[in-house]
């Protein structure tokens, strides 16, 4: 017995036999490392992906979405690999999801993520509305998206004589909407204005929406160059109620007078009967 143990003292205290040791064990390391490598590279994940192609800001449902093996080296920090992580989100506002394509994290955002996202959120029926303005006429950019905004209707009115001469020039000031929701504020490049509010920047148009009817009015309104005619939006506190009123006309007198100059269509014949 003290031989034997002799023995193994020897054969392992000697140099050579330390070192052949030493190489079979790290190869034996090495050789099982690399089949735990390659056995999770090729191990299949389950992964969704697009059924059909997805434009720029739509809203990914869960009928646009399969699921497919792919080999795990596939599946890297950029791939989504959860189908609840894309359901419900939107493509982004830069991407088109391809038919057959993974989803990659860049290209699924939130929907407040999106950068048009605040302007997605208006009634069915509803018409957007781009205002110009400027550093004036938003209380020194005091209107935010949220904001509540009245809409008045300047207008020069000149009145004619039977010989063609004016004979009176007046100016009509009234209230044309109430409860009009603001839903974004662009500068002159189409940036929201309050993106970065460490910048300062000039605000250049109010988006709203309005009904069909009250957009035809607006658009009219606009080009009233002949009267000179002005779109004044005025904040008012209508975002602090619990419940904001809808949007309604205030004067029927401002939208005769807008008809009246202006050429009628059907559809405001369809609008004055209801």
């Amino acid at each position: 017995m003290n031989n034997l143990i002799v023995g193994v003292k020897k054969f392992f205290t000697n140099k050579n036999t330390v070192t052949v040791v030493g190489v079979i064990l790290a190869i034996v390391v090495l050789y099982i490392g690399y089949n735990m490598r390659i056995n999770q590279a090729i191990t299949p994940v389950t992964v969704p992906y697009a059924l059909e192609e997805i434009n720029p800001s739509t809203q990914i449902t869960e009928d646009m979405v399969g699921t497919k093996e792919i080999p795990s080296a596939m599946a890297d920090d950029t791939i989504i690999t959860n189908s609840a992580d894309v359901i419900d989100m939107y493509a982004n506002g830069d991407s088109v999801i391809p038919e057959g394509s993974l989803f990659y994290k860049r290209s699924v955002v939130t929907r407040d993520q999106l950068p048009d996202s605040i302007i997605l959120d208006y009634p069915k029926g509803y018409v957007l509305y781009n205002l110009s303005v400027d550093m004036a006429s938003t209380y020194s950019n005091s209107i935010y998206p949220g904001n509540y905004i009245d809409i008045y209707l300047k207008v020069q009115n000149a009145e004619s004589n039977e010989s063609g001469t004016v004979s009176e020039d007046r100016i009509m000031v009234g209230k044309l909407l109430s409860n009009v929701k603001v839903l974004a504020v662009f500068d002159s490049s189409g940036n929201n204005v309050f993106a970065n509010l460490d910048e300062k920047t000039v605000p250049s148009q109010i988006i709203f929406a309005v009904p069909e009817e009250y957009h035809i009015l607006l658009r009219k309104a606009e080009y009233l160059r002949a009267y000179e005619s002005e779109i004044i939006p005025v904040p008012t506190a209508e975002s602090l109620e619990d419940e904001p009123g809808d949007v309604t006309l205030s004067s029927e007198d401002l939208k005769n007078f807008i008809n009246n100059v202006t050429a009628m269509t059907e559809e405001d014949l369809s609008y004055t009967q209801q």
